[in-house]
This record gives C-alpha cells, structure tokens and sequence, in this order.
C-alpha cells in the first residue's frame, strides 16, 4: 500500500493567502503586531512553518478557515491603479468594488493594468489559481484595442508582429495583430499577447513613434470583457472560469497573423 506523503509546510502569512483571508503582506502586518496565535501561541515570525488544515490559526480569538472561492471580472476604468492601496493616494481598483456595497471577501488582482489602460482585470481570493494565469510561462493569451495616433494601421500591426526593439534595447513582438478601424487621424488596432512583459504594448509602439491614445484590454483567454459596464464588476460563471483552466492546461505556441514588413509612422 503507498503510504501518503505529508503535507508541505508553508510561512504561516502565506498561509493566510492560501485560505482566501488577505494578501500575504496584510498577513505580515497582522502577525508581526502580536495579534495572531498559532496553536495557542503567539506568533510574530510571517515566515513561522504552518501545515494548513492541520494546524490551528487564530486572529484576534477567531479561527482562520478556509474562504469561499471567489473569481471576478472588472471593467477597470482608466484613472486607478491595480493594488491595494497606493503609497501616493491614487484612487485604486478597490474603489470600483467598494461602489456596490456589497459585503466581498478578500480579492487580489489578477496581473496589473497600468493606471492609463482599461478593461478587463480578473480578481480572485484563490490565490494559487490567480499566481498559475498571471504566470509569463501560462502563455495565456490576453486581447487588447489599442486607439493609436497613425493611421498606417496595418503596416503598424506587421512591425509589431515582426518585432521591436525597444529603448532599453529588448526586443518584443506581439502574438497578433490586425486592424480594427481607421479614421483619418488616428486607428484601432487589436493586439493580442500570450506572453505579456511589463507595459509591453506602449513600450514597443514608443519605439516606433507612435502614440497611445486609449489601450483597453478586451479578452484574456476565452473570457471577454463583452457589455460589462465601465466600472462595473461581475462574477465569473461556472462555464468561463472551466474555459480558462481547460485554456490554461492546453496552451501552446501562437502564430502570427502577418509578414515582417517595414513601418513608418504617418499622423495626419
């Protein structure tokens, strides 16, 4: 008969993360204040061993238990800041949930919008699920409409699958990318990235001279924004969070929709 292998042990403010209370770092501050027990005893290290769902972990006298697991859609307006709070008092996508009123548990952002993009931004308590999509190497693909101020779209969208070089001398490429609509100053485009790397979109259309005039992520994976008014959140349904995870366990390699071929600017 195999004989079961215990249980790792893991930081005791990990812990609380794990179990859907609060963020690791909210976590420290509890623990490091003297107000959390474990096994009846005071504990002040966040990086104290626990086996969770064996050993007991109090705060200020009540039992940390397991949370309900929770996955949320936003649509993020431009304007805050994906954390939990801001070290300069920039409004936060907190804010946007607190307007419902409605009594949530703890979530945590899935990945980050910078505070000028917009769209879809995934937030969950579960927080191995959430560190598993946000992963560089899940290769999850996440769709974006880019407002830009050329009107060469399509030649744009062909230099960012080619690739850029960027002023700080990476070179990135998106995944695809293809023209949604054009005016006569400016265009749409809609670019999609399964490796997604700090601000990437801006940072390579500022290598070409381009600029950003609105960038709202759309889709990630097989989930999309769809009518979700700005501002305004949901809860994932049953059938969206299984399409992510089946996405998740199936991703591969993508191929591009265009030919290398040179661009140049052009603004009216």
């Amino acid at each position: 008969m195999k004989r079961e292998q215990p249980k790792r042990r893991i930081g005791l403010a990990r812990a609380f993360s794990k179990l859907g209370y609060c963020s690791r770092s909210q976590a420290a501050e509890l623990i490091r204040a003297g107000r959390v027990r474990l096994n009846g005893s005071v504990r002040c290290d966040p990086e104290e061993p626990v086996h969770v769902g064996q050993d007991r972990i109090v705060l200020d006298g009540a039992a940390i238990t397991p949370q309900k697991k929770m996955y949320l859609m936003l649509n993020k307006p431009r304007g805050l800041v994906t954390t939990a709070s801001d070290e300069k008092g920039r409004e936060t996508v907190y804010a946007a949930l607190e307007k419902s009123r409605e009594a949530l548990p703890w979530v945590a952002p899935v990945g980050r919008l910078d505070k000028a993009s917009e769209g879809l931004l995934l937030l969950t308590n579960d927080s191995e699920w959430g560190a598993s999509i946000a992963a560089p190497g899940a290769h999850l693909e996440k769709t974006y409409h880019v407002q830009v101020g050329s009107v060469a779209g399509e030649e744009l969208a062909a230099a960012m699958v080619s690739g850029v070089r960027t002023e700080d001398g990476e070179f990135l490429r998106v995944g695809r990318a293809r023209l949604l609509r054009a005016g006569e100053k400016n265009c749409w485009l809609a670019i999609t990235l399964d490796e997604g790397k700090n601000r990437q979109i801006r940072r390579m259309l500022a290598a070409l001279g381009v600029e950003v005039l609105r960038l709202v992520r759309v889709a990630i994976g097989p989930v999309h924004l769809g009518t979700l008014a700005k501002g305004a959140y949901r809860r994932l349904s049953a059938e969206e969070k299984l399409a992510l995870d089946r996405t998740m366990a199936e991703s591969g390699p993508r191929t591009s929709d265009f030919r290398p071929r040179p661009f140049s600017p052009r603004r009216q």
